[in-house]
């Protein structure tokens, strides 16, 4: 798992305000196209990458402002992977499709869990339900 939290980390760093705003006026398009997700043996990422893009929107419209700058550097990160489609796993494995996807998500969620997890008990979210485990 480091090799992807290396990649997880040098992706973060290269996220930009401007990069930020410019997925905020897209993140209400992929939330749809998450929900669109068909990765069975990873039930979980629909409802983690719907939780990373509230935590971005809220973060970034100021409702919550105690995410750090850096898990939410992440999340946009994993939102943009995720997005785009950047398969680190070739899509000819079918058994394998959303593992890429769902590693990303899972290192963001691991590397941030306490402000994540602040972030989930302000919200009114159960931590455990968003769950760091595929």
């Amino acid at each position: 798992m480091s090799e992807i939290v290396n990649y997880v980390n040098h992706g973060a760093s290269q996220i930009t305000p401007a990069i930020l705003e410019k997925v905020l006026r897209h993140l209400p398009l992929w939330k749809v196209e998450f929900t669109q997700i068909n990765a069975p043996k990873f039930p979980h990422l629909v409802d983690q990458l719907e939780f990373l893009a509230d935590a971005v929107e809220d973060s970034a419209e100021g409702v919550y402002k105690e995410l750090p700058y850096f898990a939410l550097a992440e999340a946009v990160f994993a939102l943009t992977c995720a997005h785009r489609q950047t398969n680190l796993i070739p899509a000819i494995i079918p058994e394998l499709a959303g593992a890429d996807d769902s590693s990303i998500v899972r290192a963001v969620l691991i590397q941030n869990e306490k402000a994540f997890d602040k972030y989930a008990t302000s919200q009114g979210i159960n931590w455990s339900s968003i769950t760091s485990k595929p």
